[in-house]
């Protein structure tokens, strides 16, 4: 499958969408519809559709955005030293879509690998465990938890 940014997939995203994932924003914590979404499947770029997270790495961090230990297929992710705002952070892009995702700290579940990717819900497309095969991303299924 070829992950690209395309001008049909800008022109469908909604304002919020745009100003996280084009403009490098944030969107308020504790309002993404995924902070609290616990369904199995994985989480793609909303721009380009390259998978980024699997619900099996998701865990609640508190922070307000969706935390996760590891990228599903880490070619697809690209960090970045962030000094924005003052701080000095590491920025978290998709590689084929060049979407700000969010950001990767130090401070996740020590048993998991002890990285936390904090990323806005606004740069992600949740594609349910029941529908990855038919959307072309049946070889992640063994990454992602079994449906009870």
């Amino acid at each position: 499958m070829a992950y690209t940014k395309s001008p049909d997939a800008l022109n469908n995203l909604t304002p919020e969408q745009h100003y996280v994932t084009q403009q490098n924003g944030t969107e308020r914590p504790f309002t993404g519809k995924y902070n609290d979404h616990k369904e199995p499947g994985i989480y793609v770029d909303i721009v380009s559709g390259e998978p980024l997270f699997a619900s099996s790495a998701k865990f609640e961090s508190g922070c307000g955005w969706p935390s996760f230990t590891k990228p599903i297929e880490p070619a697809h992710i690209q960090e970045l030293n962030d000094t924005s705002h003052g701080m000095v952070r590491t920025e978290v892009r998709s590689t084929h879509g060049d979407s700000h995702l969010g950001h990767v700290f130090p401070d996740g579940p020590k048993e998991h690998g002890g990285l936390r990717y904090c990323i806005n819900s606004a740069s992600l497309r949740f594609i349910h465990r029941n529908d990855m095969e038919a959307e072309g991303y049946g070889a992640y299924l063994d990454q992602v938890e079994d449906v009870t």
